[in-house]
């Protein structure tokens, strides 16, 4: 039976539209760098967007690509899973609505300070480099709307769960409830952050800071972003792959054992992000490395968990053998084929994760390019590459219209694949054998080597065929939108089922001592350390501006 829930769709549409013209700006601006890098600066060619430098169109990439395109496709994407998998209709429509206008609204301002150069202040805005009040006021907005969207599912959630007091919550709405709950938590971070250094010291209300607080405030949010950006494609990897691939989900338990390990261990491991820094004791830093090793055992029961789902559907559809399983799985489908190639960039992505997490090897490669060839492979790969896939299914839902082209989605999947796998690898050689130093015009650098030069034309070979996927997938996407193909069959939500449909361990269902722990986790690992550090500030630097 066709399930349709207009005010879910007409929220979800809005974000996801708002999401995809932040990365396309942001995306354009990638291969910039790279041109630069390699002595060619056009940046005179981006003026009429009112970008005029290499630092400010950094800067833009990042915040557009990382912060905006994430956070609102999430949001976006978590607000349709609630409902469809509840099956309910979005509760309290007004606080979406609010939540939707907190956000533009803070986006608008954040992009009048970027594009008149007044928040060149690259993605981490470490003071004291100093931007103007209304980029600070801006991001903060944009992290307050989705606090509420995050309370609207929350409401729709509760209401369901009045009505059905014995089910077990859907596994599709669990992972979107703890990914909201997760952000709710790890953003505090960043609010204080904003709400006490960055803002008043950006109106002039006092007149210095203190860097490193402020940069210990912004990765206790900075790192656990990064499962806000993953646990939305975990929640298709689980709940909807196997579905699309003709099988079904190895272990729900697991999986929710998974998403519960992320809530508790995701948060309290920001000082491995510190290692270099002087104000942090060693003590703490190793604390910080144990607990980023202790998270990555969630991600290796979700490769195990999601590849026996995968394994299921592949035997389900004829695949014989050792691994003949692999060939019968669907290849021809943009929407699997664009995820499944999204996992395999991630498992280069925790490789080199690891390597950032050890504090001796983090030493080779700190701030060298190592770190954008990684996170390219995490939010530029697992993440977007995973919402793209995603796409190729939710927009002709959202729409009713067939997807344009998808000989043209799968040109798409498989061009960011080997885009990515060029880039990523020559900039993980630059970091790791030359210690080429990232966030830096190279293009003038004195200091440039030749032997640098085969694997900067590597990266911007990579990044010119990225660019090309993306003039893709907004093909595709445009002419969705404007084709005047309607359905011919609706589509749904794929949901999986579990290989073992028993009911789940009650302590998988109970939401107060997995709270409690991921409470109890940040005070031990952060309080002393938080402590120490405000008490001791001293909010003496001024405000620079090197634009």
């Amino acid at each position: 039976m066709t399930q349709n829930f207009p005010r879910a769709n007409r929220f979800t549409a809005w974000h996801i539209g708002i999401a995809m013209a932040a990365l396309a700006i942001g995306g354009l601006i990638g291969p910039f760098q790279k041109l630069e890098h390699n002595g060619i600066n056009l940046y005179g060619l981006l003026r009429p967007l009112g970008i005029q430098s290499y630092y400010q169109g950094l800067t833009l990439h990042a915040v557009l690509n990382a912060l905006v395109w994430t956070t609102f496709f999430i949001t976006g994407f978590l607000t349709f899973t609630t409902s469809y998998s509840l099956k309910k209709e979005v509760v309290k429509p007004i606080v979406h609505t609010i939540a939707l206008v907190v956000m533009v609204l803070g986006l608008v301002l954040a992009s009048i300070a970027l594009l008149t150069n007044q928040a060149t202040v690259l993605f981490t805005f470490y003071p004291p480099l100093k931007a103007s009040a209304l980029f600070y006021i801006g991001l903060t907005l944009v992290v307050v709307g989705s606090w509420a969207v995050g309370w609207g599912i929350i409401i729709t959630w509760r209401a369901w769960r009045r009505e059905n007091p014995k089910e077990r919550t859907p596994f599709i709405a669990f992972g979107s409830l703890i990914t909201m709950v997760l952000w709710q938590i790890a953003t505090l971070g960043i609010a204080v952050e904003m709400l006490f250094q960055l803002i008043p010291w950006s109106l002039g209300l006092v007149q210095g800071i203190d860097p490193q607080l402020a940069r210990t405030f912004f990765w206790f949010t900075g790192h656990p972003l990064v499962y806000f950006w993953l646990l939305p494609v975990y929640i298709s990897w689980y709940g909807m792959i196997p579905k699309q691939v003709g099988g079904k989900l190895f272990s729900e338990p697991l999986a929710r054992l998974a998403f519960w390990l992320f809530l508790v261990l995701s948060t309290p491991l920001g000082f491995h992000h510190q290692y270099t820094d002087p104000g942090i004791p060693a003590a703490w830093k190793y604390i910080h490395a144990i607990l980023t090793y202790a998270v990555f055992f969630p991600s290796v029961l979700t490769a195990f968990n999601v590849i026996a789902s995968m394994e299921i559907g592949g035997r389900a559809r004829g695949g014989k053998g050792l691994l003949g399983w692999i060939r019968a799985l669907p290849w021809g489908e943009p929407s699997f084929v664009a995820q499944n190639l999204a996992m395999i960039l991630f498992a280069f992505g925790g490789i080199s994760g690891l390597t950032n997490a050890s504090y001796n090897l983090n030493l080779v490669i700190h701030n060298t390019m190592w770190v954008p060839g990684h996170f390219h492979l995490t939010v530029g790969s697992a993440t977007t590459l995973g919402f793209m896939g995603i796409t190729y299914w939710l927009l002709p839902k959202l729409t009713g219209k067939e997807l344009f082209s998808k000989r043209a989605a799968l040109w798409q999947a498989w061009t960011w694949f080997v885009g990515m796998v060029l880039m990523s690898n020559g900039l993980h050689i630059l970091g790791l054998r030359y210690g080429v130093p990232r966030r830096t015009m190279l293009g003038v650098a004195p200091y440039l080597s030749p032997e640098w030069s085969p694997f900067m034309i590597e990266a911007l070979i990579g990044a010119l065929i990225l660019l090309v996927s993306g003039a893709l997938y907004y093909v595709n996407v445009v002419g969705t939108v404007t084709s005047k193909r309607k359905l011919t069959k609706p589509v749904e939500m794929p949901v999986a089922e579990a290989l073992d449909p028993g009911p789940t361990p009650a302590w998988l269902e109970n939401w107060r001592p997995w709270l409690a722990g991921t409470i109890i986790l940040i005070i031990i690992s952060y309080g002393p350390m938080l402590f120490q550090l405000i008490s001791q500030a001293q909010s003496t630097s001024p405000g620079f501006r090197v634009w």
